[in-house]
């Protein structure tokens, strides 16, 4: 088997520059070449997929990023990992691997969109102001008791009624569900999860999220209902049981599919098909089927839109990160409110909504980090002060 002797270990390929550029701005003839590399030397995809997964906790951006800029994110990251060498050599040890991450993104930061220690003017009239809010905890409600979790966790009904719940640090648990009630997932702001229903069927959860299930489907129907928030989900298919997501306005049929149904207050009610076939219903209208790559946004007045649209814009959260394409600066600070829990006030803003950003935001679990990544796109800086963001103009 032939061997590539550069890339020994994953560092190796952080200090590749055309590594480096691929995975900050792709395109054919780099997708292609690596394409080709791992082809030829395939032992080296686990150094390879090392290195991006590192790449991903930095939540650095991909798209538009001038050459100055991408320059310096090469120099940064390189630097940061010949400090790690430096300090593997003295033994001395990262605390965990979530603050090597954070360390890793506030040494790329530097000298970009850092947040400046400088006092702004809180009545300059470009200006939008963030609050964190209180984080809670994740509550599974049956109908004898709720049990709350700290962590993300990943609910599996079994055929017996009972959920064996995984949280996100390994600690797991056996509770019994309702059978023939509907139980609660409640995910709020801050938090995601997933639950895997009885026949199989797999639903992920984005904060801010209520799902009502059962823990069998007991009945000629398979019958969800999303209370607020946003999921996806991939059904297992069953032709003697039709599954069914309700929400307060619509009613999804799926035909054996992969979907995401959006319904936050406060924001307009939409269903995207990725793979299959779902039908729309609302009251006693027709049905509205819609094909792959087709999002439906439904009006008050009970009827829908439909456009052809990228879905991975729309279901990257599943990942674990959001991308954004000349999305209006007010949207993309609303999915990143509702991820962080963080409530953002545009009154005194008049110029700054009108930015756009492209781009992808790899959620980290550093908020500074992500904030630092939204100024880079959407050419903003920002200061926070305990609970407070404030977001202005770049200086020029």
């Amino acid at each position: 088997m032939k061997t590539d002797n550069r890339y020994s270990v994953y560092t190796d390929f952080l200090k590749d520059r055309q590594f480096i550029q691929w995975q900050l701005m792709s395109d054919a003839s780099l997708d292609s070449y690596w394409q080709e590399f791992i082809n030829q030397y395939p032992e080296q995809k686990k150094n390879m997929d090392k290195a991006i997964a590192y790449l991903k906790k930095t939540g650095m951006a991909k798209k538009y990023l001038s050459e100055n800029e991408r320059l310096t994110l090469l120099e940064r990251i390189q630097k940061t990992i010949r400090q790690e060498k430096k300090r593997e050599r003295r033994r001395i040890f990262w605390y965990a691997s979530a603050s090597a991450a954070a360390v890793a993104l506030i040494v790329i930061g530097i000298g970009l969109f850092s947040p400046s220690s400088e006092q702004i003017n809180t009545t300059d009239k470009e200006l939008i102001v963030g609050e964190l809010l209180n984080s809670e905890d994740i509550q599974l409600i049956t109908s004898e008791k709720a049990i709350i979790f700290q962590n993300d966790v990943e609910v599996t009904l079994n055929e017996e009624g009972t959920a064996e719940i995984v949280q996100a640090n390994n600690e797991t648990s056996k509770v019994q569900v309702a059978r023939d009630k509907f139980n609660s997932l409640i995910v709020p702001y801050g938090k995601r999860s997933t639950l895997i229903l009885a026949d199989g069927s797999k639903v992920w959860l984005n904060s801010g999220s209520v799902l009502e299930f059962p823990a069998q489907f007991c009945g000629k129907n398979r019958e969800i209902r999303l209370i607020s928030g946003e999921m996806y989900v991939e059904v297992v298919h069953d032709k003697e049981k039709p599954f069914f997501v309700q929400t307060a306005n619509i009613n999804v049929k799926v035909y054996g599919t992969k979907f995401n149904v959006s319904n936050y207050s406060g924001s307009t009610q939409s269903v995207i098909l990725i793979e299959g076939s779902v039908s729309l219903q609302v009251s006693d209208k027709k049905e509205l089927f819609l094909a792959p790559n087709e999002q439906a946004i439904y009006s008050e007045s009970g009827t829908f839109e439909t456009n052809k649209v990228d879905v991975s814009q729309y279901i990257s959260w599943k990942e674990g990160y959001l991308s954004f394409d000349k999305t209006p600066m007010t949207e993309v600070l609303q999915q990143i409110g509702r991820y962080y829990n963080l409530s953002f006030n545009f009154e005194n803003d008049t110029n700054l909504q009108k930015r756009t950003c492209t781009g992808k935001i790899h959620l980290s679990d550093n908020l500074d980090n992500v904030m630092t990544i939204i100024g880079l796109l959407s050419s903003t800086t920002y200061t926070r002060t305990d609970n407070k963001i404030l977001i202005t103009n770049k200086p020029i």
